[in-house]
């Protein structure tokens, strides 16, 4: 099992062949690869779903807020559930 994490693009960083963006997560920025995405045109306030550094899939924000979600509900203990 792998875990997606929601981030929001900041922006596409000028060179890299175009692969690498600036998105934050949680309100920290990150350089993730974004070239495994498909075609589908990316710029800032699009949201993407991440896993060890690289972009998997291209999302809207429900998805992103869905994703969050469940990662908060992965982080509860047992008490608190």
């Amino acid at each position: 099992m792998c875990l997606g994490i929601p981030g929001q693009v900041v922006e596409l960083l000028e060179g890299y062949g175009g692969q690498l963006a600036l998105v934050e997560v949680e309100g920290v920025a990150r350089k993730i690869n974004v070239g495994m995405l498909d075609d589908a045109p990316l710029g800032p306030g699009d949201w993407v779903i991440i896993h060890m550094g690289m972009a998997m899939e291209k999302v809207g924000p429900e998805q992103a807020a869905e994703a969050r979600s469940g990662l908060e509900l992965l982080g509860r203990g047992r008490d608190e559930a």
